[in-house]
């Protein structure tokens, strides 16, 4: 090979590298993109890289205090923010929600449905209620915001919808169950909506995480034995190499949503644990069976206390020494509860 022609291969290939890189980079700048449970946590962080990509944002959840503290954050990274209190597990709220951003932006380019809530505690202390309140966030949640959107996106033969989901809707987790049905039945939705939406311009992308570094925990809800149940939630949640990094999970999905891509699992582990459930069902739920019987604790009683309250009461300097991460990350993201105040159903000014 000749030194010009070796000069004109590498040339070749340092610009098909750049142009990959900047194929692969998220291009949002003046999309419209409403992401639920935006005021804390993953949700908050997806609505801040989309922002600061140049989306014009909306963010729902449930409590004002918590929007308005969000938005304010918001309003750093781009100029146009709407946060709007709506329950995604109720139609009226998300028909009224989806009204306000398209009466405010237009449209809505991309949907990202990250609204959800744990509750952790062996089956004992589980009701039928339970499963049907996680069904009603986390699967209702997804199914009504994506059926008032899609009209619009159908239309216009474009549009995103991205669904948050869990490794507990690929493997069913002890001590998990109402949460895994849920996040089974979205996975099984979000999948389903992308073969049916196939050739509409209409992409859907599931992404399953793994446990990441939220501070969710502290907002998590324990029953039977709650300090136990909080510790080796907390942990997990914590963990590195266990948990994963919020903020690089968040880019990972923004880039995943950008591609269009049809799904994403984060975090090793939760790849590994996709992966060996696919290959050895039986061996996967017996492995965790053991795994119930000899490590998570038995327990009984329905009372159920967040992990902000159970960590108020324990005394235990090594549990706070290894879930330093998770409270640093807490105070980062929102997940330290605010006040309730009056409820509204106004949206907070952009």
């Amino acid at each position: 090979m000749t030194r010009r022609t070796a000069l004109a291969v590498g040339t070749g290939l340092l610009a098909a590298r750049a142009l990959g890189r900047a194929v692969a980079q998220p291009h949002f700048g003046g999309a419209v993109v409403l992401v639920t449970g935006g005021s804390r946590g993953l949700g908050f962080l997806l609505a801040r890289e989309f922002a600061r990509d140049g989306a014009r944002v909306a963010i729902c959840a449930r409590n004002e205090m918590d929007l308005a503290r969000a938005r304010r954050d918001l309003l750093h990274e781009g100029p146009a923010v709407l946060s709007v209190r709506a329950d995604v597990a109720v139609r009226e709220d998300v028909d009224r929600l989806v009204a306000e951003v398209i009466g405010r932006y237009g449209r809505i380019d991309v949907l990202v449905n990250n609204a959800g809530e744990i509750e952790v505690g062996p089956l004992a202390t589980n009701g039928p209620e339970d499963f049907a309140r996680a069904m009603d966030v986390m699967f209702w949640g997804i199914l009504h915001p994506t059926l008032a959107v899609l009209p619009g996106m159908r239309a216009r033969r474009s549009g995103r919808i991205v669904n948050v989901t869990s490794i507990g809707g690929k493997v069913s987790v002890p001590h998990l169950l109402p949460y895994g049905c849920a996040k089974f039945a979205a996975v099984g939705l979000s999948e389903g909506l992308r073969a049916e939406l196939a050739g509409t311009g209409v992409r859907v992308t599931t992404i399953v995480p793994g446990l990441m570094r939220t501070g969710s925990y502290l907002q998590a809800r324990f029953k039977g034995r709650q300090e136990a149940e909080y510790g080796w939630f907390a942990l997990g949640a914590t963990l590195p190499g266990v948990s994963m990094s919020a903020e690089r999970a968040a880019r990972a999905i923004v880039r995943a949503t950008a591609r269009g891509e049809s799904e994403r699992i984060l975090t090793l582990p939760a790849k590994l644990a996709a992966w060996m459930h696919g290959l050895f069902p039986g061996a996967t739920a017996d492995l965790l069976g053991l795994v119930n019987r000899l490590a998570l604790p038995a327990g009984n009683g329905r009372a159920r206390a967040r992990g902000e309250e159970i960590e108020a009461r324990i005394d235990a300097p090594w549990l706070r020494a290894l879930t330093a991460l998770g409270r640093v990350a807490a105070e980062r993201l929102h997940e330290r509860r605010q006040p309730e105040r009056t409820p509204s159903h106004g949206a907070a000014p952009a």
